[in-house]
């Protein structure tokens, strides 16, 4: 099929790089250049980076509002099959999807998780099992019919930036099988239950704050469903401290909330449970293991992590 595919963000790469392989994709439009790093240096989107790099002869356009009329008519006129839309970052206006057929990956089971960030979402709330969704685009967000999923299971250890990269992947399969369904005629589309509608709004730094007077489950997951960003930082003596992985354990540990009782094992006390520190990162360095850090940085039972 010949493809249009508007997409940003790193979840979309492995389904570019498949429909590159398998399909005919006449372009690539994503989100302009912008500065990051410590350099503050102009950088392109993941996509567009991809684009470049494998397969440099597709148009790619980077507009900073996608909704014009003269964009609107530039990207009709590459006269595609679908349109596919992966981490966007823009919505498409309904003038734009009027006369051109256009699916969507999403990175949960629709209904659960509509928004900009359902990986995070399924990870902080302990979900079990999660995975991607192909919905037709409407102009209600991620409330399209569901054409094709995938799912896995969420492991204790698996932080969000993992299962993001996991999914991506994932997401290959049932959106190829969709384009197939498409290219013959046989879309099954099935509504989506809105009694079961869950949102997943674009999170930020607030979000990530810790309270070990949670039970050791929910720090654990809070941890893990905000790494790599925006990462849960806590106090330790007045040095702040990015936790990145935690095991959290059942039997009931004696002391204040916060309070590291075993130093060597970084046991800490939460009000239901105990938190296991596995890896953290001191500020301007980088991650490592609890082990390294107290090599580094000795630690007296009893001190406390502060939110």
């Amino acid at each position: 099929m010949r493809v249009v595919f508007f997409g940003s963000g790193a979840f979309g790469i492995p389904s570019l790089r498949r429909l590159i392989e398998t399909h005919e994709v006449g372009l690539i439009v994503t989100q302009p250049d912008r500065r990051a790093g410590r350099g503050s240096k102009m950088a392109p989107t993941p996509i567009a980076e991809l684009a470049v790099e494998i397969a440099p002869e597709v148009p790619v356009l980077k507009p900073e509002r996608v909704n014009t009329p003269e964009l609107r008519d530039q990207i009709r006129a590459v006269e595609a099959d679908i349109w596919v839309v992966i981490a966007y970052g823009q919505k498409l206006g309904q003038k734009l999807l009027t006369d051109k057929p256009a699916v969507n990956l999403h990175g949960s089971l629709l209904p659960r998780w509509r928004g900009a960030a359902p990986i995070n979402a399924a990870v902080v709330a302990g979900d079990t099992r999660t995975g991607t969704s192909v919905i037709t685009l409407v102009d209600e967000m991620d409330a399209g019919d569901v054409l094709g999923t995938s799912e896995r299971p969420i492991e204790p250890h698996q932080t969000a930036g993992e299962l993001h990269d996991l999914l991506a992947e994932d997401g290959v399969t049932p959106l190829m099988q969709v384009l197939d369904d498409a290219a013959k005629g046989e879309l099954k589309p099935v509504a989506q239950d809105q009694l079961l509608v869950t949102l997943a709004p674009k999170i930020s730094r607030e979000d990530a704050r810790i309270d070990f007077g949670w039970d050791a489950d929910r720090c654990r997951c809070l941890i893990h469903g905000y790494n790599p960003w925006p990462g849960v930082t806590v106090s330790l003596g007045g040095d702040p401290l990015k936790l990145l992985r935690a095991e959290s354990l059942s039997g009931g540990v004696p002391g204040e909330p916060g309070a590291i009782v075993d130093p060597q094992d970084g046991l800490v006390v939460c009000a239901r449970g105990a938190l296991r520190l596995l890896e953290v990162q001191p500020a301007g360095k980088k991650p490592m293991p609890w082990a390294a850090y107290i090599r580094g940085r000795p630690i007296t039972k009893g001190e406390r992590l502060e939110p």
